[in-house]
Protein backbone atom coordinates (compact mmCIF):
# COMPACT_ATOMS: atom_id res chain seq x y z
CA UNK A 1 0.00 0.00 0.00
CA UNK A 2 2.85 2.60 0.24
CA UNK A 3 4.14 1.97 -2.84
CA UNK A 4 1.16 2.50 -4.29
CA UNK A 5 0.90 5.74 -2.20
CA UNK A 6 4.23 6.57 -3.51
CA UNK A 7 3.36 5.81 -7.37
CA UNK A 8 0.09 8.22 -6.80
CA UNK A 9 2.22 10.84 -5.46
CA UNK A 10 4.56 10.32 -8.06
CA UNK A 11 2.17 11.22 -10.87
CA UNK A 12 0.06 13.45 -8.89
CA UNK A 13 -2.96 11.57 -9.08
CA UNK A 14 -5.54 13.76 -7.85
CA UNK A 15 -4.59 16.18 -10.58
CA UNK A 16 -6.31 13.68 -12.98
CA UNK A 17 -9.24 16.00 -12.13
CA UNK A 18 -8.37 18.41 -13.91
CA UNK A 19 -8.73 16.35 -18.08
CA UNK A 20 -11.20 14.00 -17.00
CA UNK A 21 -14.11 15.99 -16.58
CA UNK A 22 -13.94 16.97 -20.13
CA UNK A 23 -13.53 13.44 -21.33
CA UNK A 24 -16.93 13.14 -19.98
CA UNK A 25 -18.58 16.04 -21.40
CA UNK A 26 -17.41 14.44 -24.60
CA UNK A 27 -17.98 11.03 -24.14
CA UNK A 28 -21.85 12.33 -23.12
CA UNK A 29 -22.04 14.53 -26.17
CA UNK A 30 -21.11 11.68 -28.20
CA UNK A 31 -23.22 9.35 -26.97
CA UNK A 32 -25.98 11.62 -27.21
CA UNK A 33 -25.51 12.81 -30.70
CA UNK A 34 -24.22 9.38 -32.40
CA UNK A 35 -25.94 6.24 -33.13
CA UNK A 36 -24.40 3.91 -29.93
CA UNK A 37 -27.29 1.16 -30.82
CA UNK A 38 -23.97 -1.58 -31.21
CA UNK A 39 -22.41 -0.12 -28.04
CA UNK A 40 -21.90 -1.36 -24.64
CA UNK A 41 -21.65 2.42 -22.92
CA UNK A 42 -20.79 1.15 -19.47
CA UNK A 43 -18.25 -0.99 -20.51
CA UNK A 44 -16.77 1.94 -23.07
CA UNK A 45 -16.92 4.31 -20.27
CA UNK A 46 -14.90 1.83 -18.24
CA UNK A 47 -12.31 1.67 -21.08
CA UNK A 48 -12.16 5.50 -21.56
CA UNK A 49 -11.54 6.34 -18.03
CA UNK A 50 -8.66 3.79 -17.91
CA UNK A 51 -7.11 5.09 -21.01
CA UNK A 52 -7.54 8.47 -19.23
CA UNK A 53 -5.60 6.97 -15.96
CA UNK A 54 -2.90 4.95 -18.65
CA UNK A 55 -2.24 8.09 -20.22
CA UNK A 56 -1.74 10.53 -17.20
CA UNK A 57 0.52 8.03 -15.60
CA UNK A 58 2.93 7.95 -18.77
CA UNK A 59 2.44 11.92 -18.84
CA UNK A 60 3.19 12.33 -15.37
CA UNK A 61 5.56 9.60 -14.75
CA UNK A 62 8.07 10.55 -17.81
CA UNK A 63 8.11 14.15 -16.58
CA UNK A 64 8.89 13.63 -13.14
CA UNK A 65 11.61 11.25 -14.65
CA UNK A 66 12.77 13.89 -17.29
CA UNK A 67 12.95 16.07 -14.74
CA UNK A 68 14.22 14.75 -12.11
CA UNK A 69 17.77 16.22 -12.00
CA UNK A 70 15.90 20.03 -12.87
CA UNK A 71 13.97 18.56 -9.10
CA UNK A 72 16.83 18.11 -7.01
CA UNK A 73 18.16 20.89 -7.69
CA UNK A 74 14.82 23.40 -7.05
CA UNK A 75 13.88 23.51 -3.20
CA UNK A 76 10.30 23.27 -4.33
CA UNK A 77 10.60 20.25 -5.71
CA UNK A 78 13.44 18.84 -4.15
CA UNK A 79 11.45 16.48 -1.88
CA UNK A 80 9.76 15.11 -4.96
CA UNK A 81 9.72 11.11 -4.81
CA UNK A 82 12.86 10.40 -7.44
CA UNK A 83 14.75 13.37 -6.34
CA UNK A 84 14.16 12.31 -3.06
CA UNK A 85 15.11 8.84 -3.68
CA UNK A 86 11.82 7.36 -2.64
CA UNK A 87 11.14 5.55 -6.59
CA UNK A 88 14.37 5.28 -8.39
CA UNK A 89 14.74 6.40 -11.77
CA UNK A 90 14.83 2.64 -13.50
CA UNK A 91 11.80 1.95 -11.50
CA UNK A 92 9.93 5.43 -12.71
CA UNK A 93 10.81 4.22 -16.67
CA UNK A 94 9.52 0.88 -15.97
CA UNK A 95 5.87 2.40 -14.89
CA UNK A 96 5.76 4.70 -17.34
CA UNK A 97 6.23 1.84 -20.03
CA UNK A 98 4.13 -0.40 -18.22
CA UNK A 99 1.42 2.42 -18.63
CA UNK A 100 2.13 2.95 -22.04
CA UNK A 101 1.37 -0.47 -22.95
CA UNK A 102 -1.61 -0.64 -21.36
CA UNK A 103 -2.78 2.39 -22.43
CA UNK A 104 -2.08 1.32 -25.96
CA UNK A 105 -3.41 -2.51 -25.56
CA UNK A 106 -6.70 -0.94 -24.13
CA UNK A 107 -7.26 1.72 -26.76
CA UNK A 108 -6.80 -1.26 -29.10
CA UNK A 109 -9.78 -2.41 -27.82
CA UNK A 110 -11.74 0.23 -28.60
CA UNK A 111 -12.01 0.71 -32.05
CA UNK A 112 -9.27 0.55 -34.34
CA UNK A 113 -8.92 4.37 -34.80
CA UNK A 114 -8.38 4.91 -30.72
CA UNK A 115 -5.75 1.82 -31.42
CA UNK A 116 -4.11 3.41 -34.15
CA UNK A 117 -3.57 7.27 -32.50
CA UNK A 118 -2.83 5.86 -29.03
CA UNK A 119 1.09 5.85 -29.61
CA UNK A 120 0.36 9.78 -31.12
CA UNK A 121 -1.39 10.84 -28.02
CA UNK A 122 1.45 8.97 -25.92
CA UNK A 123 4.53 11.01 -27.84
CA UNK A 124 2.01 14.33 -27.52
CA UNK A 125 1.97 14.12 -23.73
CA UNK A 126 5.47 12.85 -23.16
CA UNK A 127 6.49 15.77 -25.65
CA UNK A 128 5.50 18.04 -23.18
CA UNK A 129 8.46 17.13 -20.46
CA UNK A 130 11.35 18.65 -22.73
CA UNK A 131 9.56 21.96 -23.83
CA UNK A 132 10.85 23.92 -21.16
CA UNK A 133 14.21 23.20 -21.67
CA UNK A 134 13.64 25.47 -25.08
CA UNK A 135 10.02 27.30 -25.26
CA UNK A 136 7.81 29.32 -23.24
CA UNK A 137 4.97 27.95 -24.64
CA UNK A 138 5.46 24.94 -22.58
CA UNK A 139 2.76 26.45 -21.07
CA UNK A 140 -0.09 25.63 -24.32
CA UNK A 141 2.08 22.22 -24.69
CA UNK A 142 0.70 20.79 -21.24
CA UNK A 143 -2.89 22.29 -22.23
CA UNK A 144 -2.66 20.27 -25.16
CA UNK A 145 -1.26 17.24 -23.98
CA UNK A 146 -4.66 17.52 -21.68
CA UNK A 147 -7.20 18.39 -23.86
CA UNK A 148 -6.14 15.67 -26.47
CA UNK A 149 -8.83 13.99 -23.78
CA UNK A 150 -12.20 15.12 -24.96
CA UNK A 151 -11.39 14.34 -28.81
CA UNK A 152 -9.75 10.55 -27.34
CA UNK A 153 -13.03 10.26 -25.83
CA UNK A 154 -15.51 11.57 -28.17
CA UNK A 155 -13.65 8.97 -30.79
CA UNK A 156 -14.36 6.18 -28.56
CA UNK A 157 -17.75 6.40 -29.16
CA UNK A 158 -18.08 8.24 -32.54
CA UNK A 159 -14.95 6.34 -34.27
CA UNK A 160 -14.74 9.53 -36.25
CA UNK A 161 -13.55 13.29 -35.99
CA UNK A 162 -16.15 15.83 -35.65
CA UNK A 163 -15.88 20.01 -34.63
CA UNK A 164 -17.09 19.83 -30.97
CA UNK A 165 -14.96 17.82 -29.42
CA UNK A 166 -12.19 20.01 -31.13
CA UNK A 167 -13.95 22.87 -29.45
CA UNK A 168 -13.16 21.36 -25.87
CA UNK A 169 -9.85 20.80 -26.96
CA UNK A 170 -9.21 24.57 -27.58
CA UNK A 171 -11.07 24.85 -24.24
CA UNK A 172 -8.99 23.18 -22.30
CA UNK A 173 -5.55 23.88 -23.91
CA UNK A 174 -5.97 27.79 -23.45
CA UNK A 175 -7.66 27.03 -19.58
CA UNK A 176 -4.81 24.68 -18.42
CA UNK A 177 -1.88 27.28 -20.24
CA UNK A 178 -3.20 29.92 -18.54
CA UNK A 179 -3.44 28.28 -14.92
CA UNK A 180 0.22 26.41 -15.40
CA UNK A 181 1.52 30.29 -16.63
CA UNK A 182 0.14 31.48 -12.71
CA UNK A 183 1.48 28.04 -10.96
CA UNK A 184 5.18 28.64 -12.85
CA UNK A 185 5.29 32.20 -11.44
CA UNK A 186 6.70 30.07 -7.85
CA UNK A 187 9.44 29.34 -10.42
CA UNK A 188 10.41 32.06 -12.12
CA UNK A 189 13.50 33.14 -10.91
CA UNK A 190 14.84 29.54 -10.79
CA UNK A 191 13.86 29.20 -14.78
CA UNK A 192 15.80 32.33 -15.54
CA UNK A 193 18.56 31.30 -13.00
CA UNK A 194 19.07 27.71 -14.58
CA UNK A 195 18.50 28.87 -18.51
CA UNK A 196 14.41 27.42 -18.19
CA UNK A 197 11.66 28.32 -20.60
CA UNK A 198 8.34 29.94 -19.42
CA UNK A 199 6.10 32.83 -19.19
CA UNK A 200 6.40 34.14 -15.70
CA UNK A 201 10.72 33.18 -16.55
CA UNK A 202 10.63 35.58 -19.53
CA UNK A 203 7.97 38.49 -18.73
CA UNK A 204 7.49 40.11 -15.64
CA UNK A 205 4.46 38.87 -13.08
CA UNK A 206 2.32 41.62 -14.56
CA UNK A 207 2.96 40.59 -18.09
CA UNK A 208 2.86 37.11 -17.32
CA UNK A 209 -0.80 37.32 -15.21
CA UNK A 210 -2.05 39.54 -18.31
CA UNK A 211 -0.89 36.47 -20.84
CA UNK A 212 -2.92 34.30 -18.65
CA UNK A 213 -6.06 36.49 -18.50
CA UNK A 214 -5.81 36.18 -22.17
CA UNK A 215 -5.86 32.49 -22.41
CA UNK A 216 -8.79 32.16 -19.95
CA UNK A 217 -10.94 34.97 -21.89
CA UNK A 218 -9.93 32.54 -25.02
CA UNK A 219 -11.72 29.65 -22.73
CA UNK A 220 -14.60 31.13 -22.14
CA UNK A 221 -15.12 32.07 -25.67
CA UNK A 222 -14.66 28.36 -26.56
CA UNK A 223 -16.87 27.09 -23.90
CA UNK A 224 -19.33 29.29 -25.50
CA UNK A 225 -19.06 28.52 -29.13
CA UNK A 226 -19.25 24.79 -27.74
CA UNK A 227 -22.39 25.24 -25.60
CA UNK A 228 -23.90 26.68 -28.86
CA UNK A 229 -24.26 22.82 -29.81
CA UNK A 230 -26.00 21.83 -26.91
CA UNK A 231 -29.57 22.10 -25.24
CA UNK A 232 -30.18 25.20 -24.42
CA UNK A 233 -31.03 24.76 -20.76
CA UNK A 234 -30.85 26.14 -17.08
CA UNK A 235 -28.20 23.71 -16.30
CA UNK A 236 -25.89 25.17 -19.28
CA UNK A 237 -26.12 28.39 -18.57
CA UNK A 238 -25.40 27.82 -14.92
CA UNK A 239 -22.41 25.97 -15.75
CA UNK A 240 -21.36 28.51 -17.90
CA UNK A 241 -21.46 30.83 -15.21
CA UNK A 242 -20.12 28.97 -12.59
CA UNK A 243 -16.67 28.05 -14.87
CA UNK A 244 -16.34 31.88 -15.27
CA UNK A 245 -16.85 33.15 -12.13
CA UNK A 246 -14.18 30.38 -10.82
CA UNK A 247 -11.94 31.77 -13.44
CA UNK A 248 -12.28 35.28 -12.32
CA UNK A 249 -12.23 34.09 -8.92
CA UNK A 250 -8.50 32.63 -9.51
CA UNK A 251 -7.16 36.11 -11.03
CA UNK A 252 -8.85 37.92 -8.08
CA UNK A 253 -6.48 36.02 -5.76
CA UNK A 254 -3.35 35.74 -7.68
CA UNK A 255 -2.27 39.20 -8.51
CA UNK A 256 1.47 40.46 -9.45
CA UNK A 257 2.26 41.52 -5.63
CA UNK A 258 -0.37 38.41 -4.34
CA UNK A 259 1.14 35.14 -5.03
CA UNK A 260 0.65 33.41 -1.95
CA UNK A 261 -2.72 32.03 -2.87
CA UNK A 262 -1.30 30.25 -6.04
CA UNK A 263 -1.64 26.41 -4.95
CA UNK A 264 -5.82 27.48 -3.89
CA UNK A 265 -5.98 29.06 -7.60
CA UNK A 266 -4.25 26.37 -9.03
CA UNK A 267 -6.08 22.51 -7.18
CA UNK A 268 -8.80 23.96 -5.29
CA UNK A 269 -10.39 26.09 -7.79
CA UNK A 270 -9.67 24.68 -11.17
CA UNK A 271 -10.67 21.38 -10.13
CA UNK A 272 -13.94 22.83 -8.57
CA UNK A 273 -14.26 24.72 -12.08
CA UNK A 274 -13.88 21.40 -14.15
CA UNK A 275 -15.63 19.25 -12.23
CA UNK A 276 -18.81 21.73 -11.47
CA UNK A 277 -18.95 22.51 -15.45
CA UNK A 278 -19.13 18.79 -16.03
CA UNK A 279 -22.39 18.23 -13.97
CA UNK A 280 -24.29 20.70 -15.45
CA UNK A 281 -23.42 20.15 -18.85
CA UNK A 282 -24.09 16.61 -18.71
CA UNK A 283 -26.87 17.15 -16.42
CA UNK A 284 -28.27 19.68 -19.44
CA UNK A 285 -27.62 16.95 -22.24
CA UNK A 286 -29.10 14.11 -20.04
CA UNK A 287 -32.71 15.92 -18.82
Amino acid sequence: MTALTDYLRLVKFSHTIFAMPFALIAFVYAWKTCDTSSLSLPILLMQVVGCMVFARNVAMGFNRWADRHIDARNPRTASREIPAGVISPRAALWFVGANALLFIVLAATINPLTGWLSPVALAVVMFYSYCKRFTALAHLVLGLSLGIAPVGAYLAVAGSFAVEPCILTLLVMTWCGGFDIIYALQDAEFDRRHSLHSIPARFSARTSLAISIALHAASIAALLLFASYLPQRWPLYAGCAVFTAIIVMEHILVTPTRQRNIGIAFGTLNGLASTTLAIFLIADMSI
